[in-house]
């Protein structure tokens, strides 16, 4: 998962789905192929609507004198891992992430900038050229050793199967995979964690897992679509963008696995301004702004409550 990105890359930039069972796949990702398919509206979709959040003087007031002091909090992401962040067909970053970024602004009082960048490059220029990273950066403990960061969403794995589950796909025990066939993306922890699986499964003298690896998410759930593989197991936050993508053509089955937070990344010399932008999150959590975000992206179960700085991690 890309929340493991310093275990393998994940790139979700061709995650372009079907809206349904009879509707072949389009050759980009856009909000608005799920939205406009279910809601049958004319108005795309780029995103929640934060004009109605309102600014919180009392959270103004923690900023240290001269920050934000040109009106516009920059905030870096690579916008390539839908439904995070990506970029719309004109070019424009949307994402859960981004409408995080965009709601943090609106209780500060500032507007907004988010600068595509290099994931890897990230981190370093926090604090000079960027405010924050929002990223989708798992928060570890090497990564806390260099930066703040602020915990707001929890990301592990899941399985999509077509709706109905009709090969009656149970991962509540991984062994019950064994002579399914499961797609995955090339260079992810959850082709990682199958090919293990698969080992295991031979080993007890069961039938092995059929790892069928895709070089993008689109292409596996295509394949999920046409009944070519069994099931999809990706990120958790993937997994539930797909089912609103496909227009319920598919659904998730069992629990989110391996859980990590995610944090927003920001400069240690900075306190004061950290504490504001915590105090930020904490109010949009408190009044269910963020799980409203994360619900219009069709992620679910994933919002934490408190907006935690730097927690204690095993990674």
């Amino acid at each position: 998962m890309r929340s493991a990105r310093t275990l393998s890359a994940h790139v979700a930039t061709g995650l372009c789905l079907a809206a349904s069972l009879m509707v072949p796949l389009s050759a980009c990702t856009n909000a608005a192929d799920w939205r406009t398919a279910r809601e049958g509206e004319d108005a795309v979709f780029t995103g929640y609507d934060t004009s109605g959040i309102q600014a919180q003087q009392d959270i103004i007031d923690m900023l240290p004198d001269g920050a934000l002091a040109d009106g516009v909090l920059d905030v870096a992401a690579s916008t390539d891992y839908a439904p995070a962040e990506f970029l719309d067909t004109d070019g424009t970053a949307i994402g859960y992430d981004v409408d995080l970024t965009k709601a943090i602004a609106a209780v500060l009082g500032v507007d907004t900038i988010t600068h595509t960048a290099e994931f890897d490059s990230i981190i370093a220029a926090v604090g000079s050229k960027y405010d924050a990273g929002i990223s989708s950066f798992t928060i570890t403990a090497e990564r806390e050793s260099q930066v703040d960061m602020i915990a707001y969403i929890n990301v592990g794995s899941r399985f999509n199967v077509v709706a109905g589950n009709p090969e009656g796909v149970d991962p509540s025990d991984h062994m019950n995979l064994c002579g399914l066939t499961i797609g995955v993306q090339t260079g992810t922890a959850q082709e990682e964690a199958m090919n293990a699986d698969s080992a295991a499964c031979t080993a007890a003298g069961l039938p092995a897992i059929s790892v069928r690896s895709y070089s993008t998410q689109s292409e596996a759930t295509t394949g999920l679509i046409g009944h070519v593989i069994d099931a999809v197991y990706s990120d958790s936050t993937v997994a539930g963008y797909a089912v609103e993508l496909t227009d319920g053509a598919l659904e998730t089955v069992g629990e989110v696995e391996d859980a990590l937070p995610q944090g927003i990344v920001l400069t240690k010399a900075d306190p004061d301004f950290n504490a504001a932008l915590q105090a930020a999150v904490q109010y949009l959590m408190d009044e269910g702004l963020w799980e409203e975000i994360l619900e219009a992206w069709g992620i679910r179960d994933a919002a934490l409550a408190t907006a935690e700085l730097n927690p204690n991690v095993e990674q």
